[in-house]
């Protein structure tokens, strides 16, 4: 008896501690953090979805971070694929999240979180983290586990990653809002980093590591203060292919900084703090981790980085998937007046 007195004694101590040490989730309605439901959705899109992509060589990625029910088609490919036993996460810091922590700019984003949540259990934080923070330039990052609490970019890439890769350990980066040359800046010194961790455990690109980034689209409409070519159909046709044109001309085939920089000229307006026509709002998270992957990989083997267009679609096309009963619904209404545009890319080694 008072062997188990002590150790329910002990179970209740710890308890406090563990919760601290878990990342908290943020969306709790458009993801799903449920192990049968995940698996409902998966078997829904496996035996819809036939088009597969090559897996061989694929090192990095863009990943939508809207609903399930609404980009779900678009990211099943990518995670179905994606087998690194590492993932590094490049995630947007949305603007609401900035305005409460003070709108750090030039800077990356890490946390002290020993977990993070999974519809299985929780997902260990890589040793890669701290292994930037020792090493990393001081001025070129901040830590705060308030910023990662409240951005839900990146926790939305982790269902469909712990699904198809149980045992992933992950380096969550949140990027804050900079300028070309300060991204140029900031992603040289983080590739050598990474290249150098990479290089001491013997981790090959692809099939160790890999590099994810969160990004959605377009964000059409009043809602977002954003109606560049008025409203209806054709103003949605408008605004989706300019989407399309941008990932062809900057995000896929061979990437080169050229490629990037001209990226952030179609969607900043006269600064980096400013939108053109179209509202990503990976506008920082989607150049950057592009640039950190294409460093990291030609210091680690010379070798470039090839994109290929896995799905492009928009909340308007795709409505929701017709699931209920899974935990899990829609954040936001589509409509003509209201969409959303994500993509999934792979990147491979060329």
């Amino acid at each position: 008896m008072r062997t188990l007195f002590i150790s329910l004694i002990i179970t209740i101590t710890l308890m406090p501690l563990a919760a601290q040490e878990v990342r908290p989730v943020k969306d709790d309605v458009g993801f799903c953090w449920n192990a049968a439901s995940m698996k409902t959705l998966v078997d829904y899109l496996e035996a819809r979805e036939k088009e597969t992509f090559r897996t061989d060589g694929l090192v990095a990625a863009i990943s939508p971070h809207d609903d399930f029910l609404y980009a779900g088609r678009i990211t099943y490919p990518l995670f179905k694929i994606l087998r690194a036993k590492e993932v590094v996460i490049f995630g947007v810091t949305h603007g609401a999240v900035r305005k409460e922590i003070g709108d750090p700019q030039g800077i990356l984003i890490l946390d002290k979180f020993k977990f993070w949540p999974g519809p299985a259990g929780p997902i260990e934080v890589s040793g890669l983290r701290e292994y930037l923070k020792a090493r990393l330039d001081k001025g070129l990052f901040m830590v705060s586990d308030k910023a990662h609490e409240l951005e839900h970019s990146i926790e939305a890439l982790l269902p469909f990653l712990q699904y198809f890769n149980p045992d992933v350990r992950i380096t969550p980066i949140m990027v804050a809002p900079m300028p070309f040359a300060r991204m140029e800046e900031v992603s040289k010194n983080l590739a050598a980093v990474i290249a150098a961790y990479m290089k001491e455990n013997r981790l090959a690109a692809g099939k160790d590591i890999a590099f994810l980034i969160s990004s959605d689209g377009n964000h059409y409409g009043q809602d977002f203060n954003n109606s560049p070519f008025g409203e209806g159909q054709k103003a949605w046709e408008t605004a989706l292919d300019l989407d399309r044109r941008l990932i062809a001309d900057h995000l896929t085939g061979t990437m080169d900084d050229a490629k990037v920089e001209g990226l952030t000229k179609e969607l900043w307006g006269k600064t980096y703090l400013d939108y053109r026509n179209t509202y990503w709002c990976g506008k920082y998270s989607i150049p950057f981790g592009v640039l950190a992957a294409r460093k990291i990989i030609a210091l680690d083997s010379g070798k470039k980085l090839n994109g290929t267009l896995f799905r492009y679609s928009d909340t308007y096309s795709e409505g929701a998937l017709p699931l209920t009963k899974l935990g899990m619904g829609t954040t936001a209404p589509f409509s003509l007046r209201h969409w959303v545009s994500f993509c999934s890319i792979g990147y491979y080694l060329e």
